[in-house]
């Protein structure tokens, strides 16, 4: 049983001052057997020490900020590491729902998958984002669900939970550039499988997105390449346990 497993909630984290202790309190909360991991992505504030032992709490600080790419897979090279069976990702702002936990979890053993996504365009969310991003998700859904083969309905999602395989593969390659949906591409290469469960979501706790209306089309444009880029990419090769080398 999933309750049964090791597991690893990863959180990256950059300039979370005023979220990251109500971010940990509510995962201890979901999953009080749980590791939480903060990985401080280079922040210029009090995130690290407000993180630091909070709820017992890990911090992995990085010494400069490498993005939200580097960030998680340093937290997956952890999970790898340390031995863990699944790794969670959850956003240091406080938008993705610590009670929703449980569920993702459920889902990656009744679903037999590698990797969940939580939606929040499965179910009834009451989480809107304005109409350039859901525009933007509707084309990479269309895109990535073509190539992966599967309907993917959120795939720049950052809420999921990944097992032991898919722990492997992103210790050794993930993406830097926009992660969330070329990972989907990633695991597709790779020959691992994909499901999505109903989450719920909400507005972050603070701060305010780097990704602006203006930058918005910029941004779709780009992520559209990356996903070209990565179709003709030879897929990371997938070693046994215990085996040297990638």
């Amino acid at each position: 049983m999933e309750s049964e497993k090791k597991a690893l909630v990863i959180i990256p984290a950059f300039n979370e001052e005023a979220s990251i202790g109500r971010v940990i309190e509510g995962v201890r909360r979901a999953l009080p057997q749980s590791t939480i991991l903060v990985v401080n992505d280079g922040s210029k504030d009090l995130t690290s020490k407000n993180a630091r032992g909070f709820f017992g709490a890990k911090v992995l600080d990085l010494p400069f900020n490498l993005g939200i790419g580097g960030a998680m897979q340093a937290g997956y090279k952890y999970a790898y590491e340390n031995g863990y069976d699944i790794a969670i990702q959850v956003d240091a702002d406080g938008q993705h729902e610590p009670k929703e936990l449980p569920k993702l979890l459920r889902a990656l053993t009744e679903k037999k998958v590698d990797m969940v996504i939580g939606s929040r365009f499965l179910g009834d969310s009451e989480f809107k984002s304005s109409m350039i991003r859901r525009v933007g998700i509707s084309m990479f859904s269309k895109v990535i669900s073509t190539i992966a083969r599967q309907k993917i309905t959120d795939p720049t999602s950052g809420f999921r939970a990944a097992n032991r395989k898919a722990i492997q593969v992103f210790a050794s390659d993930y993406p830097q550039d926009y992660p969330e949906p070329e990972v989907v591409v990633l695991l597709h290469q790779c020959g691992l499988k994909m499901g999505e469960v109903s989450v719920g979501m909400r507005r972050r706790y603070s701060g305010e997105s780097s990704i602006t209306k203006i930058r918005s089309v910029y941004y779709v444009v780009k992520v559209l390449l990356a996903i070209l880029v990565d179709c003709f990419k030879k897929p990371p090769f997938l070693r046994q346990e215990g085996e040297e080398g990638c």
